[in-house]
């Protein structure tokens, strides 16, 4: 079985060369070529010498998901269906603003958390993404983005935010994120790449120490009686030990503050006395709140908060000196708002067997 070089990153991909008996400079030049230039033939990288490329032809490949759907916004947000496998799809979505370009990926076929107000959860859940899997989402939107412009830098900044919890896929998901640092790959600030988690305590633990990106922590209920119901997670790790965990993060994180994000659902977690909880969470943690007006899917027990109601929630905040923003909905036209990715999962029983294993 060929290697897929797309998923290695700088240490992997100089091991492979060493292996197999080349130099490990090799390792970044190749490395540019497959991420900088979306280069995916050997014999088309003519710094490398011919027996090399032969030898590369032979021995490896450079292969991503496949694009089976491909979706535009009325707002320009595009959603990318990308098969992984036989039987599974995930999706990938693409925010552009005046300012920046924002690619959220996914990191599983399907997630196991089950939070209540998200579509995803309600999918099921088949397996872990591999780092290949991973990067290759960028990598194609990449080269997709780059056939209508032509130069410049369209993706500045990477969440991953799609579909699954990164923290339960670190072996593939920090390889992942070191590429996307890397000058010789994507070349992306520890700043402008974020890992959001419902908050997996021990993955945060190990994020912090080998990969620290920025963080976002999906907090939605400012007490435990809540939050166990909105988000299941919540029972085996709660929310005095999610704080603890937040500020061991902030240690060495890239930025001095975690973002919350709070999804503001109608008459569950949208009152005055919800936002004063969340000030005193404020006293505990260096954080801003990120509030995102619930998007509804098939099925749902939940409403979005009304404009008015998310504007006083935001303001109770605000008075108390803590930073707060309030998504703006981008891409629910085409089901690619936040909560509402879903993609295409194969055996939606695993995530009953996962969790149990997650919760004990």
């Amino acid at each position: 079985m060929k290697a897929n070089l797309l998923g290695y990153d700088a240490e992997a991909l100089q091991r492979f060369f060493l292996e197999q008996g080349e130099k490990p400079f090799r390792a970044r030049q190749v490395m540019r070529w497959i991420h900088q230039s979306g280069e995916a033939e050997f014999s088309r990288m003519s710094d490398l010498a011919r027996g090399l490329r032969e030898k590369l032809a032979a021995t490896a490949c450079v292969e991503a998901p496949q694009i089976v759907g491909d979706t535009l916004a009325a707002d320009g947000t595009r959603k990318w269906l990308l098969k992984v496998d036989g039987a599974n799809a995930v999706e990938a979505v693409f925010i552009p603003e005046a300012s920046r370009g924002t690619l959220c990926v996914s990191s599983q076929a399907g997630c196991v958390l089950d939070c209540a107000f998200c579509s995803t959860g309600k999918q099921g859940f088949n397996r872990n993404l591999s780092t290949a899997e991973i990067v290759g989402q960028l990598w194609l939107a990449n080269k997709e983005l780059h056939r209508e412009v032509s130069s410049g830098r369209i993706i500045s900044n990477v969440v991953m935010m799609g579909m699954g919890e990164p923290l339960l896929n670190l072996d593939n998901v920090i390889p992942a994120l070191r590429l996307m640092l890397d000058d010789n790959a994507y070349g992306l600030s520890r700043r402008r790449v974020t890992v959001s988690t419902a908050g997996v305590i021990p993955g945060m633990d190990r994020l912090r120490d080998e990969c620290p990106v920025a963080l976002a922590v999906s907090l939605h209920a400012p007490n435990d009686a809540l939050r166990d119901r909105l988000v299941p997670l919540n029972r085996k790790y709660p929310l005095r030990e999610l704080l603890a965990a937040c500020n061991r993060y902030l240690e060495k994180a890239p930025r001095d503050f975690v973002t919350f994000e709070y999804v503001m659902l109608e008459g569950v977690n949208d009152g005055d006395a919800e936002a004063r909880e969340l000030v005193a969470i404020a006293a505990r943690v260096r954080c801003k709140y990120n509030l995102i007006p619930f998007n509804p899917f098939p099925r749902s027990e939940f409403r979005r908060s009304g404009p008015e109601r998310i504007r006083r929630f935001g303001e109770i905040l605000q008075r108390a000196g803590v930073t707060v923003t309030t998504r703006k909905t981008r891409g629910d036209d085409i089901a690619a708002a936040c909560g509402q990715l879903a993609g295409d999962v194969a055996d939606r029983t695993r995530r009953r067997v996962v969790l149990k294993e997650v919760r004990a």
